[in-house]
């Protein structure tokens, strides 16, 4: 069996730790190398507080990339952009786990996938259910015309729209554009309390202690409503299974995949 060397940016961070963890359990993966400016020069099983794995972690990104098939990037929404580049012009594929990036950010880098042969799978969510709840309001909009999104999160994300939210409005557009019996934008009074739009989307972020991340998709019709809400857990174990299954799909493929649904739902 040939071994996919996969790099972690972030492998110190919440989410990124639990996937770093998780290729080193799997038999067809190796963590080659690690990115975590506070502990470079280190080996990543130390920075653990465990025993040395033979990982050793990097300031950048750029440097850990020798031999590296598929770098996953947790880090952050102001870096993920760079260290995408930095991987897919580097010709390594990539895996996008943190938020931040742009419709107009994934559009440059499709066409920069595609030339340099490589396969990148971006997901505002690595949850399988949350990709699947991003499967059923695809679904809904093709009959239900209209629509918002409210993303709940803790009091501390720095961003918003959450990676999620924003990805879910993005895909709604791709079906239609939602309709308004009053557009946002002429709303008496203050027209920023109906929240940002997203592709053409109304997104409202809710950002307080007590959450740790949902999105809800709620469509509307006369006298009924239908709520599609994903919700997460204070642990990072729903994203692993998916991001694991979006690295494995990033080394076999060529451009950009955008949502691990569309994964799930080719069967790849």
């Amino acid at each position: 069996m040939d071994l996919l060397n996969v790099c972690v940016a972030g492998a110190t961070g919440w989410t990124g730790e639990a996937v770093a963890r998780a290729v080193l359990d799997s038999a067809d993966l190796r963590l080659r190398t690690a990115v975590a400016r506070s502990a470079a020069g280190a080996d990543l099983g130390a920075v653990w507080g465990g025993a040395e794995l033979g990982v050793p972690v990097f300031s950048t990104v750029d440097d850990a990339l020798d031999d590296v098939d598929v770098l996953i990037d947790y880090t952050s929404h102001t870096a993920v952009g760079r260290h995408v580049r930095t991987a897919v012009v580097r010709g390594v594929g990539v895996v996008v786990g943190s938020s931040g990036l742009s419709g107009a950010d994934y559009e440059e880098i499709a066409a920069l996938a595609e030339e340099h042969g490589v396969g990148v799978v971006a997901s505002g969510n690595f949850s399988l259910t949350a990709a699947l709840a991003q499967a059923a309001a695809r679904l809904a909009a093709r009959h239900l015309p209209h629509w918002e999104i409210v993303d709940y999160a803790s009091a501390t994300k720095p961003d918003a729209p959450s990676g999620t939210a924003r990805e879910l409005a993005e895909q709604l557009a791709a079906v239609r554009r939602p309709e308004y019996a009053v557009d946002p934008e002429h709303t008496a009074g203050h027209p920023e309390a109906r929240g940002a739009s997203i592709a053409g989307t109304q997104v409202h972020s809710l950002r307080l202690p007590g959450y740790t991340l949902a999105v809800e998709a709620q469509f509307g019709l006369p006298d009924e409503r239908l709520v599609i809400r994903h919700e997460a857990g204070p642990s990072p174990a729903p994203y692993v299974a998916g991001t694991l299954l979006a690295t494995r799909a990033a080394a076999a493929r060529r451009g950009l995949v955008r949502g691990l649904d569309a994964l799930l739902l080719s069967g790849d």
